[in-house]
C-alpha cells in the first residue's frame, strides 16, 4: 500500500469512528483523544504527544508540542482549553488549533513558521468534568471526579443532581412563595431574574436546579458527585474555603502537573486560554496604584499596551462583538499565569450570545432588561435554533407539599457553548489570530557590528541587540521573576585577547518590539571573537568577528 492509500484509509477510519457524532456534537474524551493519536500518526515529525498525568478520574490530560527540531529553544506559545469543564468550545478552539496548523505544514508560511516557533497545545484541562455533557444527565460541571464534602456536614456526595422528569438533563425548578427572590422578565415571561427592591420590584419564585434537597438543609444539589475546579485551584487570589476550589491551592494532579511542566519551559512567551476570562475583547486597563503595592493586583503599564495591541488584533480578524462584561473569582488559570507566572496571557471565551435584534416585522422591541436569558431566547428563536429550553411544566415535589412547582428553563451548557454549526467558524477565526500573533513574537538579531581599531593593540567592538517582532521579548512582571529569563549577552574571546571595558556576560531587561540597545567593549589582542544574545522567550543570533 502506498502513501496515499495509507492516507486515505486514515482518514476513511477517523470519519468511521466519529460517525455523526464528530460531524454534529462536540467531541467527548475519547474521541479527543482519537483525534489526538491520529494526528501523532500522521505527523510524527512535527507533533510530541505525552499524558501530563491521569486526573482523579482516570482520565489523561494530554499535552501536544508542535514544532520541529529542538522545540524547547525556540520562542512558544501555549493553548489552552477546558480550563472550565462547561466551557466545551475551548476544547474544540484549542484542538483544532493543532489540527489547522498540522494540516496546513506543508504550506511554506507553516514550514517557516515552525522552523522559528513552538506551539504547546493542552486540548482539555478539564476531562473529568466535561464528560457530563455526554452523560445520562446532562448538568453544566466544572468540577473534576474527587469526592469532596462541598456543603462541609461530614458527608460525600449526598446531595446529587436528580433528573426529575428523566428528560437527560438538569434544569430549573420555579417555587411561588412570598420570600422568594426571583421574578418573570416582563420582557419574556419565561425567563427569571432578581427582584429589585430598590425599583420597587417583589420577588415572587424561588428558584432552584433541578433535583431534591436529600439532606434536608435547604439547600439544592450543593454536594453532588466531584469535586475540584481546575480554573479555582491555582494559587493567584485563590478563593480559601469555597466549595470547588480544593483543600488547598494547586491540590489537584491537572493543576501540580501543568504548573510542573510549565516552570521547565523557559520558552514559552504568552499564554492564549480559552475560558469565561476575557481580556482579549475588552482589554486590560493600566492602574497606577495596583503595581505600585508590594504584592501587585494590576498589569504594568507595559504589558496592559501589550494587551490592549493584542486585543486589537483580536477583534480586529474574529469580528466578535459585544462581548459580555468579564471577571474573575479567584484562583483561575488565566490570571495566574501573568502574576505568577510572569508571561503575557490572553485569554477568551471565544463566543458568547450575539446581542439579540428586535425583529420589527413582529412588532417587537428592542431588549431593556439585562438578561442573558431573554436574549438567547430571542436570538436562537431569530437564527431558528430549537432545543435549548425547556418550557415550564408543574410538578409535584416532596419538598414543597402544596406548593406551586414548575420544572424548566434554559438548557445547560447553552449560554456558554455555540450551536455545534458554528463551531468550525469558530476554529477558523481563532487559528487565524494565533498565526498573527505568532507573527509578533520577539526575534533576536545583532545588526550594526563594527570593530575600530586604537592604538596599543586596542580595538572598539560596538554592536546593537535589535527585536524584529512587534511584541516585548518579556513581561514587565516577569523581569521579578527567575522563571522569566532575561536576555543574555555573552562576549567570547580568543585565548590572547583580554576584555578591557565592557561586561563579558550581562542579562538585558526587556527590549520593547521593534526596539534596540547598543553595546560597546574595548578588547585588546588579535584573533577571533564572538558574541551571542538572546533568551529562551525571543531566541538567539550569534556572529564571529576577527580583530
Amino acid at each position: 500500500m502506498n502513501n496515499i492509500s495509507k492516507t486515505i484509509v486514515l482518514i476513511l477510519g477517523i470519519f468511521l469512528f466519529y460517525g455523526e457524532t464528530y460531524a454534529q456534537d462536540y467531541s467527548n474524551y475519547a474521541q479527543v483523544s482519537q483525534r489526538i493519536n491520529a494526528l501523532s500518526k500522521s505527523y510524527p515529525a512535527l507533533l510530541k504527544v505525552k499524558s501530563l498525568v491521569k486526573t482523579f478520574g482516570g482520565k489523561d490530560v494530554w499535552m501536544l508540542t508542535i514544532g520541529n527540531g529542538q522545540t524547547e529553544q525556540k520562542p512558544a506559545i501555549a493553548i489552552f482549553g477546558g480550563v472550565e469543564g462547561a466551557h466545551l468550545l475551548g476544547t474544540e478552539l484549542a484542538l483544532g488549533f493543532a489540527e489547522k496548523l498540522l494540516n496546513a505544514s506543508s504550506q511554506d508560511s507553516i514550514k517557516n513558521l515552525l522552523v522559528k516557533n513552538t506551539f504547546y497545545v493542552f486540548p482539555n484541562m478539564s476531562p473529568d468534568a466535561t464528560e457530563q455533557y455526554f452523560s445520562q444527565a446532562r448538568y453544566a460541571r466544572s468540577a473534576n471526579a474527587r469526592p469532596t464534602d462541598d456543603d462541609r456536614d461530614g458527608k460525600i456526595n449526598e446531595d446529587p443532581f436528580e433528573d426529575l422528569n428523566k428528560d437527560g438533563k438538569i434544569s430549573w425548578i420555579r417555587v411561588e412563595d412570598a420570600t422568594g427572590k426571583y421574578r418573570s422578565n416582563p420582557e419574556d415571561p419565561r425567563s427569571m431574574i432578581l427582584a429589585d427592591p430598590g425599583k420597587g420590584e417583589t420577588g415572587k419564585y424561588l428558584l432552584f436546579s433541578e433535583g431534591l434537597d436529600n439532606d434536608k438543609d435547604g439547600s439544592f444539589n450543593e454536594d453532588g458527585e466531584g469535586g475540584v475546579h481546575f480554573n479555582k485551584n491555582m494559587s493567584y487570589a485563590y478563593p480559601n474555603f469555597i466549595p470547588g476550589s480544593g483543600e488547598h491551592m494547586v491540590s489537584e494532579n491537572e493543576n501540580r502537573a501543568l504548573l510542573d511542566n510549565l516552570f521547565e519551559l523557559f520558552n514559552i512567551h504568552s499564554l492564549i486560554t480559552f475560558g469565561p476570562y476575557n481580556n482579549l475583547s475588552v482589554p486590560i486597563s493600566f492602574n497606577a496604584p495596583a503595581v505600585a503595592k508590594r504584592v501587585i493586583s494590576g498589569y504594568y503599564e507595559a504589558d496592559a499596551k501589550t494587551n490592549a495591541q493584542v486585543s486589537e488584533l483580536y477583534n480586529k480578524i474574529t469580528g466578535l462583538k459585544d462581548a459580555p462584561k468579564s471577571s474573575s473569582a479567584g484562583g483561575d488559570f488565566a490570571q495566574w499565569a501573568y502574576y505568577h507566572y510572569g508571561r503575557n496571557s490572553f485569554s477568551t471565551p471565544g463566543w458568547w450570545v450575539p446581542k439579540a435584534k428586535a425583529d420589527t416585522a413582529k412588532k417587537e422591541k428592542d431588549l431593556k432588561i439585562e438578561d442573558p436569558v431573554s436574549n438567547y431566547l430571542r436570538w436562537s428563536q431569530n437564527e431558528k435554533i430549537e432545543g435549548n429550553f425547556t418550557a415550564w411544566q408543574k410538578i409535584d415535589h416532596p419538598d414543597f407539599p402544596g406548593k406551586n412547582v414548575e420544572l424548566g428553563g434554559i438548557d445547560p451548557f447553552a449560554l456558554l457553548n455555540p450551536p455545534f454549526n458554528l463551531v468550525e467558524g469558530l476554529v477558523k477565526k481563532h487559528y487565524a489570530f494565533i498565526l498573527e500573533l505568532s507573527k509578533k513574537m520577539p526575534a533576536i538579531d545583532l545588526i550594526n557590528v563594527k570593530k575600530e581599531k586604537l592604538s596599543d593593540g586596542l580595538t572598539r567592538v560596538t554592536a546593537t541587540i535589535i527585536n524584529n517582532g512587534a511584541m516585548a521579548t518579556q513581561t514587565k512582571v516577569g523581569e521579578r521573576s527567575y522563571w522569566v529569563k532575561k536576555i543574555s549577552v555573552k562576549l567570547i574571546p580568543s585565548a590572547n585577547q583580554s576584555i578591557i571595558s565592557g561586561r563579558k556576560n550581562q542579562v538585558l531587561n526587556a527590549i520593547e518590539g521593534k526596539g534596540n540597545t547598543t553595546l560597546t567593549w574595548l578588547i585588546k589582542g588579535s584573533g577571533k571573537l564572538s558574541i551571542d544574545a538572546g533568551s529562551p522567550t525571543s531566541g538567539s543570533k550569534s556572529i564571529e568577528l576577527a580583530l
